[in-house]
């Protein structure tokens, strides 16, 4: 079935009275992991999955640095749950503009909410407002391609700092610091790849407000940066590092190595606090503060704060907190929540499939008693609306015109934009057999 606005339908049969009919806004690792219990736990159950965008797999495609393309294969197991016949992928379909929250509460015997925590935690310091201080959820975006990416003002960046002492800091750096050569492969976009390699990088600086013993990385995260061809990571001190944690092992072998003249070096300190964003017009240092109490300034071109993310409200439901206020992924009656939504940005994708058997169990628990929703089916809503959309036929198309724009450095070139991509959903003669 195709809309009157010529964009891919619904190609699937319309719900059964009978069914039970559950809705989940957001397709990425939580909302994917939790329609697959779903369907286990719930015999007649028919979902629909519902994606602002017209692409799935949220942080997946959008989170995960494009260099890391065996953690992307993932949206591989999470395409197939979206593949199955009792779900339903409604693509370019976004609550709040296309259909409210309270629609779909009452088209559905529960909704649950799978949003994510799209929104960049503040440091709330003099300065943020500076050209080329950005968030990194903001960064990642931009260097994943995501189609509301803002492009950062890069320009003759000798000095990054990043502050946070999470993996995500450590993708940043990492991305920042390799050469043209050790992204091939990567899903980068062409045009972030000359933006980054265009900079004159020499010093990248992870900054953390604790002790290295407390460091949030991950030891195989860590350990990668002492693989880089043309950047070596340094510790100050690090021989005074005595604890035995992975982190503080990893650390003292950064401070051990001894080879010259590397390119670009990448700094970890340890015990600051930013206090000021410093530049009149954009940024050229941040001022810490150090826990015995001294200032000290690292010049820099570029900040990117990695400091955390919170949810986003979804039309009437409102996070308190950065997250939706639940009791173990239920909301109140009808309405559940999962994911970096119900938690924080916490874990790792893996998590969330252990998060969603748990949420699944309490939805399933809740339906016997659920009341009787109404029997308007979303995809005749929609068109009734005039509203497009892209089903799962559409999204395998626009995946398709992506692998087919692949070269020898990438592996995809993704569409940047929602109007290339919905155009793609209509080139069915690529869509693989």
């Amino acid at each position: 079935m195709t809309d009157q606005s010529g964009l891919t339908g619904s190609c699937q049969e319309p719900i059964a009275k009978s069914q039970k009919r559950l809705c989940i806004i957001g397709s990425g690792p939580a909302g994917c992991y939790l329609a697959d219990q779903l369907l286990r736990l719930v015999q007649d159950a028919r979902i629909d999955v519902l994606e602002k965008l017209p692409v799935p797999f949220g942080l997946v495609r959008y989170g995960v640095a494009p260099d890391h393309q065996g953690t992307k294969a993932v949206a591989r197991v999470l395409d197939r749950t979206l593949a199955r016949d009792r779900v339903r992928f409604f693509g370019n379909v976004e609550v709040g503009r296309d259909v409210t929250l309270d629609e779909l509460r009452g088209m559905y015997h529960a909704v649950v909410l799978a949003t994510g925590a799209t929104c960049d935690r503040k440091p709330g310091i003099p300065g943020e407002e500076l050209a080329s201080v950005i968030g990194s959820g903001a960064f990642v975006s931009w260097y994943n391609g995501h189609p509301a990416r803002t492009v950062p003002e890069l320009r003759d960046v000798r000095s990054a700092v990043i502050v946070g002492n999470g993996n995500v800091a450590l993708d940043v750096a990492r991305v920042l610091a390799k050469d043209s050569g050790e992204l091939n492969g990567s899903d980068l976009p062409p045009d972030v790849l000359e933006a980054l390699q265009k900079q004159p990088i020499e010093e990248i600086h992870i900054v953390g407000r604790r002790g290295a013993a407390d460091a949030k990385f991950t030891e195989h995260e860590l350990t990668e940066l002492g693989t880089l061809h043309r950047a070596k990571p340094i510790v100050a001190g690090g021989s005074n590092f005595v604890g035995d944690t992975p982190v503080e092992k990893v650390l003292r072998e950064f401070a051990a190595d001894q080879r010259q003249e590397i390119p670009v070096s990448i700094h970890f300190h340890f015990g600051l606090t930013p206090l000021i964003f410093l530049g009149r017009e954009r940024l050229e240092a941040v001022r810490f503060l150090s826990c015995e109490g001294r200032e000290a300034d690292i010049a820099a071109q570029l900040a990117v704060t990695c400091i955390g993310y919170q949810a986003a409200p979804c039309c009437g439901a409102v996070p308190v907190n950065g997250v939706f206020a639940n009791d173990s992924g239920k909301i109140e009656n009808g309405l559940y929540v999962v994911g970096w939504a119900k938690r924080g940005p916490s874990g790792t994708i893996p998590t969330n499939r252990t998060e969603a058997q748990q949420v699944a169990q309490r939805i399933a628990a809740d339906l016997a008693g659920a009341r009787q929703p109404s029997q308007a089916d979303l995809a005749d809503f929609l068109q009734r609306r005039g509203t497009p959309w892209v089903d799962y036929s559409g999204w395998k198309c626009i995946e398709a015109v992506e692998r087919a724009g692949a070269d020898q450095t990438r592996c995809l070139l993704k569409l940047l934009k929602t109007e290339e991509m919905l155009q793609a959903s209509q080139e069915r003669e690529l869509r693989p057999a």
